[in-house]
């Protein structure tokens, strides 16, 4: 299945029924009156979030939804049907935006959630709703109101615990199929990765979600290269894993690139924890790695730990350090929320005066 995070979609509510113009007319009944039943309600649009779906391609082929528009009202007292709903069905961590493609309309991080994004035009009046003691036998009915539509952006943002950040050909995709079930593309060659990759990493026992993302170069923030569209898929995780190649001449440089463009994306991206690892220790002889792992520690002002996903060397001191990082942001996080949840109950005080409370000396009024 191809994987696409980003979809343009137009939405359309039910319009609502037409209220009905009736008078009851049947022999041998004396008194008749109106009788016309009011319009149904137009359709809702909603948006779902479900399990099982990791990317947006349904949306590429079909692109408009209209949700279905409410009955006429009609003769003896019978009001129009409803309008079905029509709900769209998104992946986990998909955010919905307005045109403008700047407005947030919705963010599901949760399955289960719906969120209604245009609402059905209400069903018109039918005579005889107007039927008065001065007017009984109106000659008048309410059309119903139209829906609203409108176009939407429709952004998958993946949810992961880590991710994986980095040059071109930093080793990112080996890294990921060494430590995961995922089979990316690997290839001596930059730009191989196209498309984000997911993948489950399990570790003493432990498991958390990793994140691979095409890699970035200068000036990935202004669009150049494959530019930093995909750089919204790391914006939920915990720690950024920062794979610097080893065997480049200036491995300061090509750290502080790829920081600044984290940096130029997002302020609070720029900020999250970063674990930088150099790679491919297996092509750079000992004396010459160690000269480059002190010009980065100076740089970075924080140890590079030492990575080959080759031969294995270094991925589990890797993995642990990435787990420390995302389980005590698990923690912090569910310690905010029973916080957040926790109502402090503190009983009533009530003061009774007594004897003692007065003194000999206090004047009274009589």
């Amino acid at each position: 299945m191809k994987f696409l995070d980003q979809a343009k979609v137009y939405i359309r509510s039910g319009d609502g029924g037409a209220g009905a113009v009736s008078f009851r007319r049947e022999k041998f009944i004396e008194f008749g009156g109106p009788d016309g039943g009011d319009g149904g309600r137009g359709g809702d649009v909603w948006a779902e979030c479900v399990d099982g779906l990791n990317t947006l391609i349904d949306y590429r082929y079909q692109q408009h939804f209209k949700a279905k528009v409410g009955g006429h009202g009609m003769g003896r007292d019978r009001h129009g049907a409803k309008g079905s709903d029509i709900t769209l069905k998104v992946p986990v961590g998909t955010q919905i935006i307005e045109e403008d493609g700047e407005t947030l309309v919705a963010d599901m991080v949760k399955v289960g959630e719906r969120v209604l994004l245009a609402k059905g035009g209400n069903g018109g009046f039918g005579n005889a709703y107007f039927k008065t003691s001065t007017n009984q036998a109106p000659r008048r009915a309410n059309p119903g109101l139209p829906g609203e539509e409108k176009w939407l952006w429709l952004r998958l943002k993946l949810i992961a615990d880590a991710g994986l950040v980095g040059l071109p050909n930093a080793g990112k995709s080996t890294f990921l199929a060494r430590t995961t079930a995922a089979k990316p593309k690997i290839a001596d060659y930059p730009f191989t990765t196209l498309h984000p990759g997911l993948g489950v990493v399990r570790t003493d026992g432990n498991e958390f979600v990793l994140a691979d993302i095409p890699g970035l170069i200068e000036g990935a923030h202004e669009g150049i290269g494959l530019g930093d569209r995909f750089l919204g898929h790391v914006e939920r995780c915990g720690v950024l894993l920062h794979l610097v190649d080893a065997s480049q001449e200036d491995v300061v440089g090509a750290w502080r690139t790829v920081r600044g463009e984290l940096e130029a994306y997002d302020e609070v991206l720029g900020e999250k924890t970063e674990i930088i690892a150099l790679s491919k220790c297996e092509l750079v002889p000992d004396d010459e790695l160690k000269k480059k792992m002190q010009k980065l520690k100076r740089a970075a002002k924080a140890t590079p730990l030492l990575l080959s996903a080759v031969t294995g060397k270094g991925v589990e001191d890797v993995l642990r350090a990435m787990w420390h990082t995302i389980s005590e942001a698990r923690r912090n996080e569910a310690e905010a929320r029973t916080a957040a949840n926790t109502r402090i109950w503190q009983p009533y005080e009530r003061h009774t005066d007594t004897a003692d409370d007065f003194d000999e000396d206090d004047d009274f009024d009589e």
